[in-house]
């Protein structure tokens, strides 16, 4: 039962274009078909992807609440995906058993927890393109935690890509004229955390007996752990604050409230449709196709960080960038030669973009093939 919802069987395997019988114009009007539909799903994803950056980055200069933004923003998606798993319940979806669910969900969901609450609590803090850049360093916690685990064997491309990822870091920081030190540290530590969360969503996902295959309902369990374990962060640190703000409890238009409130369970639609977007990326193209357009993803925030919010990189801080993709891309270009290789090797770790869900989706995308495989 591990299939997507609404998903007709070998959804993930497109047809191949060379199919007997069929002749050079008909393979032709099925790449175009398949190379729009990978475009327009690349287009979606970049849109919620890109777009929740931004929105929050906003949010944060008018409501300096991070954590509490964060929260409501689970809730949405808690309510969305379960929404979405009444509709499909025809297709029986899992529950698990509260030993299990509090044994296994629960250190996955507190370390994704603390990587998107410290992810928008750095908004409070730096630029959109440092945030973009520091995160992307994520691969190298991942690729540490792949190893101490061994999820992933270890060598020496991996050393390549490590050096080039931490040495592109390194050149984009250096005495660049908007580092903030306060924020770059609660980013490096999400993407720290981000490294433990994706190396934890894998062992949890190989788990088979828990069903926890469709990404609607791994995004169902792992909501309510989420905020209990923010919560006591939030109630540590904007508690006081955000009960005695106008902006919420005391406020004095009821206009203002809505609006407010508004702007929040927006973010959180954006937040799930990110998790959708990627979903449907991967299992109507390939891992390949949301590896690479999380790469140039990167890009264009950074261009329309420089572009809409006045973000200022230096040639040094472009070329660090530029290092950091090239080891990005190594990673995945590694990845693809080795999924190519004979099957039954060790389950390989994403090229981490840092974008929610993408390991899940790879994950399955493998399996997705392989199940598919041997009907054509």
């Amino acid at each position: 039962g591990g299939r997507a919802a609404g998903m007709g069987p070998g959804a993930g395997a497109l047809p191949a274009l060379s199919s007997s019988g069929s002749s050079p114009g008909e393979g032709v009007v099925r790449w175009g078909r398949r190379a729009a539909l990978t475009a327009g799903l690349v287009l979606l994803y970049y849109a919620f992807s890109i777009g929740i950056t931004f929105y929050n980055k906003w949010l944060m200069k008018s409501f300096g609440f991070p954590l509490s933004m964060t929260l409501l923003h689970l809730l949405v998606t808690f309510g969305l995906s379960g929404a979405a798993r009444a509709v499909r319940g025809r297709l029986r979806a899992p529950i698990l058993p509260w030993p299990a669910y509090l044994r296994r969900v629960a250190p996955a969901a507190l370390s994704t927890a603390l990587d998107v609450g410290l992810s928008n609590w750095s908004f409070l803090y730096i630029t959109v393109s440092l945030y973009t850049m520091t995160k992307s360093s994520a691969i190298l916690f991942i690729l540490f935690f792949s190893l101490v685990f061994k999820l992933e064997e270890p060598r020496v491309a991996l050393v390549l890509v490590v050096l080039l990822v931490a040495g592109g870091l390194f050149l984009f920081t250096y005495r660049a004229t908007q580092f903030e030190a306060e924020g770059f540290l609660l980013v490096l530590g999400a993407s720290f955390l981000g490294g433990v969360r994706w190396t934890l969503t894998q062992m949890l996902l190989q788990k088979e007996e828990l069903g926890l295959q469709n990404p609607i309902d791994t995004m169902f369990h792992l909501q309510p752990l989420m905020f209990l374990g923010l919560f006591p962060l939030f109630a540590a640190f904007e508690g006081l604050p955000l009960s005695s703000s106008e902006k919420l409890f005391r406020f004095r238009e009821i206009e203002m409230l809505l609006a407010l409130i508004g702007k929040l369970v927006f973010g959180g639609l954006l937040a799930f449709g990110l998790g959708f977007s990627e979903f449907l990326l991967v299992s109507r193209t390939s891992s390949l196709a949301l590896s690479i357009s999380g790469i140039f993803k990167e890009v264009c925030t950074l261009l329309l960080a420089t572009q809409l919010l006045g973000d200022r990189l230096s040639l040094l801080n472009w070329l660090g960038f530029a290092v950091c993709l090239l080891g990005i891309s190594l990673h995945v270009a590694l990845k693809t030669l080795s999924a190519k290789g004979p099957r039954g090797t060790k389950p390989h770790k994403e090229p981490g973009s840092g974008s929610d869900l993408e390991l899940l989706l790879l994950h399955h995308q493998e399996e997705w093939e392989a199940e598919s495989s041997p009907q054509h």
